[in-house]
């Protein structure tokens, strides 16, 4: 199956013509963000169970004065996590006007205030619950809809373009060949934007050498072919005993540090770049204690690291216990962390 994939690949790439693939490997770079710290704000990839739902009642996106707070705080970069299903409501047609309005809305607030967004498929490899591969959901389909937004943002160096949250259900060789064509309409668009490319079952970092999913992403996601040359792996890491961000108690043992390490030293090995795109832990000392070595581990290896986004901000219900919203224009403990790393 990876060599069938793989040769599919190569006939793709050559049927749109060597001389042409190759001079997208002249496209100048976006200039590199050695140190971008900020926040997921979470909203508009929320009614998942009601798509593409209402907008105001079902999902929302981001207020002025929430992206206003985290920049005052010294954030230089937004995550915004959205639906594939609302800002393409039937594969390969045209994107909705009225979702990319609400985007360009959040995009302009936060780059007139000097910080960077990412964009973030928030769908995990899949379209109205089919994965990337079905017969539903062609292998090319998110090869259409990115270059629709490289079109758009291109533009814009302060956009960084999240290929897809969190791919999980197909295998690693299929979504590698997904990412390759989205990466492939992006650069032919003429972006030149930095480019955040998952791996597959969740992106862990913790998981990134394990093979219960099928190939390790350490091994396939060494695939990843970028003629601009411009992007990093994204990968997620919460603190709680299974690593998936649901349990406000964290690990009380190193599991999370030794999961970065041997990510990094891969990454290292390999001249890739990195950026941790969730990760979050509750407030109670163990896990404040956590958060603060993770980051610092970052911050000590930033030939790496590009940089990260915690996970999350924006209007959950007071008690959640990941966020950094402030409560009455008081911030949360975690907060008080994050600011000693923030990139000035």
């Amino acid at each position: 199956m990876a060599a069938q994939l793989s040769r599919n690949f190569s006939l793709i790439i050559c049927s749109l013509g060597f001389s042409l693939f190759t001079s997208l490997a002249s496209l100048s770079p976006a200039k590199a963000q050695t140190s971008m710290t900020g926040v997921n704000i979470a909203g508009a990839e929320f009614g998942g169970k009601a798509l593409p739902g209402q907008y105001g009642r079902d999902y929302f996106y981001p207020s002025a004065a929430t992206i206003s707070h985290f920049a005052a705080k010294g954030m230089n970069v937004i995550r915004l996590p959205f639906r594939w299903e609302r800002v393409q409501l039937q594969l390969l047609n045209a994107l909705d006007p009225n979702e990319l309005a609400r985007i360009d809305a959040v995009v302009n607030t936060a780059t007139q205030l000097g910080m960077m967004v990412v964009l973030d498929v928030h769908n995990y490899a899949a379209y109205y619950g089919k994965p990337i591969g079905s017969l539903e959901v062609p292998i090319g389909s998110l090869a259409g809809l990115w270059g629709q937004l490289a079109a758009r943002y291109k533009g814009n160096p302060r956009v960084i373009f999240g290929l897809m949250n969190e791919p999980k259900g197909l295998s690693t060789e299929t979504w590698l060949l997904a990412a390759n064509l989205a990466i492939v309409a992006i650069r032919l668009n003429g972006a030149s934007n930095l480019i955040l490319v998952p791996g597959n079952a969740w992106t862990g970092a913790h998981s990134w050498f394990s093979n219960w999913y099928g190939t390790p992403n350490s091994i396939a996601m060494l695939g990843i072919l970028d003629p601009g040359g411009n992007f990093a792996y994204e990968v997620h890491q919460y603190l709680d005993q299974d690593y998936s961000g649901t349990h406000a108690l964290c690990r009380t043992d190193m599991a999370v540090i030794t999961a970065l390490t041997n990510f990094t030293a891969w990454a290292r090995q390999n001249g890739k770049r990195a950026f941790l795109g969730e990760f979050g832990g509750g407030r109670d000392t163990n896990c404040l204690g956590m958060l603060d070595r993770m980051l610092l581990f970052m911050k000590q290896n930033s030939d790496v690291w590009r940089g990260w986004t915690y996970w999350a901000a924006g209007p959950w219900p007071p008690d959640y216990f990941t966020s950094i919203q402030p409560i009455n224009g008081q911030d949360r403990p975690q907060m008080n962390i994050l600011r000693k790393y923030i990139a000035r």
